[in-house]
């Protein structure tokens, strides 16, 4: 269980992202200096109707704690149960519920993004759901739906509600990904509550980290796009906090945490796993990298990876860019 008074600060999470924190991801995240994981979101419909894959998702190593699971929902009686059930079978360390997701297949069905725009409900969620459950409950959300200013007042709602955290994404709804993130609205926000408080959003480097910490005087940071391909930025920037500058990763080490986070990948999901890992190897090798290879043509490369199909594939294109025969 986790205790945010007692965390240290500025933490430096994951994020949870859909159809990518999952187990492989938070775990090579976790190698590589994240100090709390946030996992991708499960529908608490399909938990109650214990869905064997929704409740596969939610497994997770020990290796990955502290680790917060996060659910999404708009039954406040069927999110304490899901809750309930999560905690039964996994014990995480907290349970996040996700308010702020903006996409049409989740705010349609009044989960995600929606629940700004019902206070009413969110607070039964949360009171609910604490009743529920011993482990904390968090709560994921956005600046509003249409207008940033949503969160100055939707934020002492939560925290009357009984919400343990609240992390902020620095965009309204209607924006989506879109835009730049206001971490000077998340900091507007942060006055008007006691509870702890991440910033999400746009951090992508450790400058960018320190920036979005002073404006919103958030106690930590949750990184999502910027870890993709990236695990090593917890590290970066929990050190760059301090004053302590890392090198970049050498194609060396680049290649064996990809090596190793496709192994877990495919044991994890079997023969789909390497078209579904495609998605990782895409952000991995996202721009032109330095290696001891000076012929590696990047297009040619970049164009092979996101077309194969097996691990014997991927390490034929490794040896080109090792320069191996």
């Amino acid at each position: 269980m986790i205790h945010w008074d007692s965390f240290p600060k500025p933490v430096v999470a994951l994020a949870p992202m859909a159809d990518m924190s999952d187990l492989p991801f938070c775990l090579i995240s976790k190698e590589l200096g994240a100090s709390l994981l946030f996992r991708e979101m499960v529908s608490a419909e399909a938990v109650v109707r214990l869905n064997p894959k929704t409740l596969e998702m939610a497994r997770f190593d020990e290796k990955e704690r502290p680790l917060v699971q996060q659910i999404f929902g708009a039954n406040p009686e069927v999110m304490a149960e899901a809750a309930r059930i999560i905690e039964e079978r996994y014990q995480p360390d907290g349970i996040d519920i996700n308010m702020g997701c903006p996409v049409y297949n989740i705010v349609s069905n009044f989960n995600g993004a929606s629940l700004i725009r019902d206070p009413e409900r969110a607070s039964r969620i949360i009171k609910q759901m604490r009743a529920a459950v011993r482990v904390p409950i968090s709560v994921k959300t956005r600046l509003g739906w249409e207008k940033d200013t949503d969160c100055l007042e939707f934020v002492k709602v939560l925290e009357d509600a009984g919400a343990s955290l609240i992390s902020i994404h620095g965009r309204t709804k209607a924006q989506g990904y879109s835009g730049k993130a206001n971490w000077d609205r998340v900091g507007e926000a942060r006055k008007n509550t006691t509870l702890p408080l991440f910033v999400n959003g746009d951090i992508t480097t450790t400058d960018l980290a320190k920036e979005a910490l002073i404006r919103s005087g958030a106690d930590g940071i949750l990184i999502g796009r910027g870890a993709l391909g990236n695990p090593w930025i917890f590290t970066h920037i929990e050190q760059g906090l301090v004053g302590n500058l890392i090198e970049p990763p050498s194609m060396a080490e680049r290649l064996r945490v990809v090596r190793k986070h496709v192994s877990m990948h495919l044991a994890r999901y079997g023969e789909r796993g390497m078209p579904l890992f495609r998605k990782h190897l895409a952000y991995y090798f996202k721009k032109e990298l330095k290696s001891e290879n000076p012929h590696v043509d990047w297009t040619e490369i970049r164009s092979a990876l996101v077309r194969v199909n097996s691990l014997q594939e991927l390490e034929e294109i490794f040896k080109r860019i090792e320069g191996v025969n």
